[in-house]
């Protein structure tokens, strides 16, 4: 992923303003780490069947995370979760100030399809990928998502209801992540749909796992507000910590089965992210 960062941080926002913060704001969170999870799905997938197609997808990739980190800017909002902490770094509302950090997210939402549009790719496959982005990302997708969180804080879903709310909030963009690297490459659809499906269920257990980590380690441990879910509903919340531990273990190993199924390519292409999040949780 070396080569996503140095792209990443030489093209990061640059704007001409005499707003004194504005354009170092835009810039802080991306800047700040990460995991760089959604563009890892998706060039590994575009480097593991067309690596010649790699540098042209870099800026695809960029709007992923672009897009990715305006949802945490909002998330960490005082309206929201209101956290003084994300990637070990003071958020944007803390460090400058709440209309700050809603505009760099506003910023940060539109550059990502920028980004794509500006990507050498054919117009047809760029098209279907801000398609992908918005879908996933919008009012069927993330957005909603975080409308239910928000919305149903300090109220008892049950489990379903609490899957369709990581689903949407979470599990959407990793999904489309792996579906916008296949259509990059020209993946058959059959193909597409079941890597959007696995992708679906990957995000379910990496939130799940985030969930965990919420409830088991400290802000400086996981660079993040931990201990900041109560009231909200999230898998430990409802089901314990041995329950959420459980819960991950099964979809890990249902993840896994599936993933042995794949064809040697699409098995090297994630192979780094099974290796990094399908840990094992024990009681």
């Amino acid at each position: 992923m070396q080569r996503f960062e140095n792209y990443l941080q030489s093209h990061l926002p640059h704007v001409a303003t005499f707003h004194p913060v504005y354009e170092a704001a835009l810039r802080d969170m991306l800047q700040a780490g990460g995991k760089r999870f959604r563009p890892m799905l998706l060039l590994g997938i575009v480097d593991a069947y067309e690596p010649l197609l790699y540098e042209s997808a870099l800026p695809v990739a960029m709007a992923l995370e672009i897009f990715h980190t305006y949802s945490l800017i909002h998330d960490d909002l005082p309206a929201m979760d209101d956290a003084p902490l994300r990637r070990g770094h003071q958020t944007l509302h803390v460090r400058y100030d709440e209309a700050t950090a809603v505009l760099v997210g506003d910023a940060l939402n539109t550059d990502a399809f920028l980004h794509i549009v500006k990507a050498p790719l054919r117009s047809d496959i760029k098209v279907k990928l801000v398609e992908i982005l918005a879908s996933n990302g919008g009012s069927n997708g993330m957005v909603l998502g975080q409308a239910i969180d928000c919305y149903f804080e300090n109220s008892h879903l049950t489990l379903e209801q609490v899957k369709i709310l990581h689903t949407d909030k979470t599990a959407k963009l990793i999904a489309a992540s792996m579906q916008m690297g296949a259509v990059i490459v020209g993946l058959d659809k059959s193909i597409v749909e079941a890597l959007y499906r696995f992708g679906l269920d990957l995000g379910l257990l990496f939130q799940i796992q985030d969930d965990i980590i919420d409830e088991t380690q400290s802000d400086e441990e996981a660079g993040k507000t931990t201990a900041n879910d109560e009231g909200k509903n999230s898998f430990v919340t409802l089901l314990g910590l041995d329950g959420a531990i459980n819960e991950a273990d099964v979809l890990a190993k249902d993840i896994e089965v599936r993933f042995e199924s794949f064809e040697p390519a699409l098995k090297q292409a994630l192979h780094p992210v099974m290796q990094t999040y399908l840990k094992r949780h024990h009681k």
